[in-house]
């Protein structure tokens, strides 16, 4: 179980770049355009929120509280918001406009690697369910934001 967890922990997130990225070499020319934008302007907004985010709250990583060592090496740092968490949930918030059948794997990613950060003892809860949150948001604004444009590009299906 520990093998998994670390492997989720560490290195799942590649699966959310590649999903994505096979997604796009498929998409249509339209679709490229349109998931490429909604991407540069929404993985950046959330790492911003993110940020800010963590200059108002700190929240020290469970290894620390516990003293118990982690299962991965990690800094001793603010632990809020989890990074690894933010980038695969901000690419499946950025799918879940396009084609809701792909972004579904992303979300089973996204708790996946949330849920394995938890267990391997880097982040608590509230640090991988804030970034989830700050995804959710950052894509949902951008999404509002250029809604005409996107509408006509988007498949919701």
């Amino acid at each position: 179980m520990n093998t998994i967890a670390i492997f989720c922990a560490k290195y799942l997130f590649i699966a959310s770049a590649l999903i994505v990225g096979i997604y796009w070499l498929r998409a249509d020319r339209k679709i490229k355009k349109s998931l490429a934008i909604f991407g540069i302007i929404t993985l950046p907004l959330a790492y911003m929120v993110a940020k800010i985010a963590s200059h108002f709250y700190y929240d020290p990583r469970p290894f620390v509280v516990s003293g118990i060592a982690p299962l991965i090496q990690h800094a001793a740092d603010n632990g809020f918001p989890s990074d690894h968490t933010l980038l695969v949930a901000a690419l499946a918030a950025v799918m879940t406009y396009f084609d809701r059948k792909w972004a579904i794997w992303l979300w089973i990613i996204t708790l996946a690697v949330a849920s394995a950060r938890v267990y391997v003892g880097v982040h608590h809860t509230l640090d991988v369910s804030a970034s989830i949150l700050i995804s959710l948001l950052s894509a949902a604004v951008v999404y509002l934001l250029g809604k005409n444009k996107l509408k006509h590009d988007a498949r919701n299906q």
